[in-house]
């Protein structure tokens, strides 16, 4: 079992959100799962990569159903639905992530529930994420690397929402303090996710740089809201020699 994985302790339906490496948090965590393992999304995503040895699957989301039913377990597997976009692949419904779950009897389904077009930061707009109603646990995921960097679309999906949300401007450098706001804040990535476990998870903390600013943004985030009693920090580069998966776990009071 993978060192994140172990750390985060999941089952039933988990959704990551947020920006900076949803697909890279979904990825470890299926990647050798001992669980009998869905991988899915409401929205568009890229299919799981070669070497987390997942067996994909892209049918019509009434297909996918069905073979999620007929197929043997415990195994790990990606349901995705046919796209015309390069590269690209579309989610199901809600309801039919919660159908799936249920017709497959798996003990873990992850769902990739929104997007951030390759940024490290964002605020969501009304009617994101896409969460199923079953949902047990929401992965708040957003990137260490983004701070110091300016308040602008070149690094953040959605600036001007940010701005608003934080009380910065646009073309702000952001602060530790900034990640804090949108983890906890109404309108935050939080959003939609009221009556379900929330986890955040601050990645991409590749170097001291971002383990110092990633640390006092998990520790300003503990104290704005008690929802949460942990704040992972992770760096999930394949192959980098100076990290484990998880490099910190800031827990209140310490």
């Amino acid at each position: 079992m993978s060192e994140l994985r172990s750390e985060l302790g999941l089952d039933g339906i988990v959704a990551a959100v947020g920006a900076g490496g949803k697909k890279s948090v979904l990825n470890e965590i299926i990647a050798g799962s001992e669980q009998h393992t869905a991988w899915t999304g409401t929205v568009f995503s890229a299919r799981p990569p070669r070497w987390t040895e997942v067996d994909v699957h892209i049918e019509t989301e009434d297909k996918l159903i069905e073979l999620a039913g007929q197929l043997p377990g415990p195994a790990q597997r990606a349901f995705l639905q046919p796209s015309d976009k390069p590269g690209r692949y579309g989610g199901l419904s809600p309801e039919g992530v919660e159908r799936l779950h249920k017709a497959g009897q798996f003990e873990l389904t992850l769902v990739k529930a929104d997007g951030a077009r390759m940024r490290g930061l964002k605020c969501p707009r009304p009617g994101e994420p896409v969460l199923p109603e079953l949902t047990k646990t929401v992965l708040m995921i957003l990137s260490a690397q983004v701070i110091g960097k300016p308040l602008n679309d070149e690094f953040v999906h959605r600036a001007e929402r940010v701005a608003e949300l934080t009380g910065r401007r646009e073309g702000d450098l952001v602060t530790p303090e900034d990640l804090a706001v949108i983890f906890t804040a109404a309108g935050g990535i939080s959003q939609g996710s009221e009556g379900k476990a929330i986890i955040p998870i601050i990645n991409q903390v590749d170097d001291d740089r971002s383990l110092e600013t990633a640390t006092e943004a998990a520790r300003l985030a503990l104290a704005k809201s008690a929802r949460f009693d942990r704040v992972i920090l992770t760096c999930l580069h394949r192959g980098s020699s100076h990290r484990t998966p998880v490099v910190d776990v800031i827990r209140r009071g310490t």
